[in-house]
């Protein structure tokens, strides 16, 4: 495959010929929101902190990144509007590396709605940093409408854990092996936990699909670092107590499955482990009904409880483990 300096056609060039056909032009600066409420999301992944390029294919990447800024949205019950995203790039990244990795982007910001778009090119001496910064709206009345979170009210998860930690211990073990034989893996088996991992989803529309049901959430997290450091978010945030119940928290039997292999206790990939991209929601418990009718792709998992409770793990004997997470 040919390899072409970024330094050959120049940085105009190069911005020129990412957007060319894609249906946005790079907006510098983005507008401001203005069809009611306005939020923003920012993130930074960095080389080597965030993501190896040894096994993570850089198209993946982009769509990834764009997901991990715009669950931020989502969880606030925002609809994403507008994204801008810094690369910064080392001398090793030639201009089709840098195309394959705004496929991605391109790919999820077309999913997911996004109306403005820019991109800036900077220069890095350690390998590639993705800066990407988001901006949401949402009418007002709706976010009026949002009841405070008390106790009682209930805790409820988008879909299973854990996934997407036992795939990147996957990849993390068949790299060490493949530096030492130089021989291909066979990562058949491990399929589901590494798309987890490799390339999660996330439904486009959530917030409308709330509002359409009449259901409001009080608050929302976006799980990308264990379900423990939300739980925790949550009950600093609310000034309540949080119970989540062991046996409700969903998990895939590929999960299970690989952390028999490795010898892990599977609770703690759920609770600990990161990029799972999936939400948690409090719902009202006045509204448990509606929810449970049409939301069947969520698990209710626990509920908001008295401060004094604090952030806990109820195990299927009653007993209550106080949750810790270092969210880092």
């Amino acid at each position: 495959m040919p390899r072409t300096d970024i330094a050959q056609i120049g940085k105009q060039a190069t911005l020129d010929r990412l957007f060319d056909g894609s249906g946005f032009i790079n907006e510098h600066p983005l507008p401001a929101a203005g069809r009611g409420a306005g939020c923003s999301a920012h993130k930074l992944m960095l080389e080597g902190c965030d993501f190896d390029l040894v096994y993570t294919p850089l198209r993946h990447l982009g769509y990834k990144a764009v997901l991990n800024v715009l669950g931020e949205l989502y969880a606030a019950l925002y609809q994403p509007d507008a994204l801008s995203v810094v690369l910064g790039l080392s001398k090793r990244f030639c201009y089709e590396d840098v195309a394959a990795l705004w496929e991605g982007v391109l790919a999820a910001v077309r999913e997911h709605g996004v109306k403005h778009l820019s991109l800036e090119l900077n220069p890095s001496i350690n390998g590639l940093a993705i800066g990407l910064a988001a901006t949401g709206v949402q009418q007002r009345k709706v976010l009026d409408r949002r009841a405070a979170a008390k106790s009682r009210d209930l805790l409820c998860l988008s879909g299973h854990l854990g996934a997407a930690y036992m795939g990147l211990h996957v990849l993390e073990r068949e790299k060490v092996a493949f530096t030492g034989t130089g021989e291909q893996p066979d990562l058949a088996p491990y399929k589901a936990v590494l798309a987890s991992y490799l390339s999660p989803e996330i439904k486009a529309g959530l917030p409308a699909r709330f509002i359409e049901a009449g259901v409001l959430p009080s608050c929302g997290y976006f799980l990308t670092r264990g379900l423990g450091e939300a739980v925790i978010r949550l009950t600093r945030d609310t000034g309540l107590g949080a119970k989540v119940y062991l046996e409700k928290i969903p998990i895939s039997s590929q999960t299970f499955a690989m952390a028999e292999e490795i010898d892990m206790d599977v609770v703690t990939a759920a609770m600990n482990g990161g990029d799972d991209y999936k939400f948690l929601f409090v719902i009202p418990i006045d509204q448990h009904e509606t929810f449970r009718k049409e939301f069947h792709d969520f698990e209710i998992i626990g509920h908001l409880a008295q401060p004094d409770v604090g952030p806990v793990l109820v195990t299927p004997e009653g007993a209550e483990i106080p949750i810790h997470a270092q969210g880092y």
